[in-house]
């Protein structure tokens, strides 16, 4: 972050307005080298009050960022640092069905339920339907526990689990491993109380079979995932949720790697537990 320019000094000298005065030289009149001297003395004195000037002028520059009136409106536009600063807190300890749980009734708190919820619910494990009962059991609110199953019963159908490469227990064919990896990377509380909240976690991910003759070969997404999530038994759980696309940053160039890579990446390479 840039404090701005830098200070100008009005013309002269040392930023005092005083300009410098050269007098002709004249050794032999001592009232003229009296003046002189007294000139040379006026001139030190004018520069420690300049050096002064400056110095609080330097001090009052740099304790300009914290002065509103000095913002211009684009400034308000500015994401605040403590936004997206870590907070300190640690990740949570404990674990119910191999997702984190006992979360904090805060802010900080509800962010983190959020983001470990998004990677469950957009894991190769929701395709597969005994570990989605499980899932469901943990991130879900009781109450919604039943319809929710149905949806997604219904959504992740035997057809569409072939037509992915997959079969009716969600597990990829000999010699392919199926991939869906999320990945957060921020979030934002757009309403909260200390029984509700909405959260929109913004990620990235690698989905898709990684294998020699995949037609649905792993590749990179970004979307963003909007939660409601209610205080229930002593801690955040989810009540609905949304998805959507983007925002995407322009591909870069890097080469992809081959369908073996891709596969041991996955098998090497563990998830993380989120916090703020």
């Amino acid at each position: 972050m840039t404090l701005g320019d830098e200070p100008e000094t009005s013309g002269g000298y040392a930023g005092t307005g005083q300009t410098r005065t050269r007098l002709p030289e004249s050794g032999a009149d001592v009232y003229g080298g009296a003046r002189r001297g007294g000139r040379s003395s006026s001139r030190s004195l004018v520069t420690v009050v300049g050096v002064v000037v400056l110095l609080i002028a330097a001090i009052a520059f740099a304790n300009r960022g914290g002065d509103d009136s000095g913002s211009t409106a684009g400034d308000e536009n500015q994401p605040n640092s403590s936004t997206t600063a870590a907070s300190g807190s640690r990740p949570v300890a404990g674990k119910a069905g191999g997702i984190p749980a006992g979360f904090a009734q805060d802010e900080q708190g509800v962010q983190s339920a959020a983001a470990n919820y998004a990677v469950s619910l957009v894991s190769a494990d929701i395709l597969k339907p005994a570990r989605r009962a499980e899932i469901i059991q943990q991130v879900f609110v009781a109450d919604k526990q039943a319809e929710l199953a149905a949806k997604f019963d219904k959504a992740y159908s035997q057809a569409f689990l072939s037509s992915i490469g997959l079969d009716e227990n969600g597990n990829a064919t000999a010699g392919n491993t199926y991939v869906s990896r999320t990945v957060p990377i921020g979030t934002k509380v757009t309403s909260y109380s200390d029984s509700a909240a909405t959260v929109e976690v913004w990620c990235t991910g690698v989905f898709g079979m990684a294998g020699e003759n995949s037609t649905n070969p792993a590749s990179s997404d970004w979307f963003t995932m909007t939660l409601q999530l209610r205080w229930a038994n002593s801690d955040w759980k989810v009540e609905s949720f949304s998805q959507k696309d983007g925002p995407a940053p322009v591909p870069g160039d890097n080469r992809a790697s081959s369908a073996d890579e891709m596969a041991k990446a996955v098998e090497e390479y563990g998830g993380f537990t989120y916090a703020r």
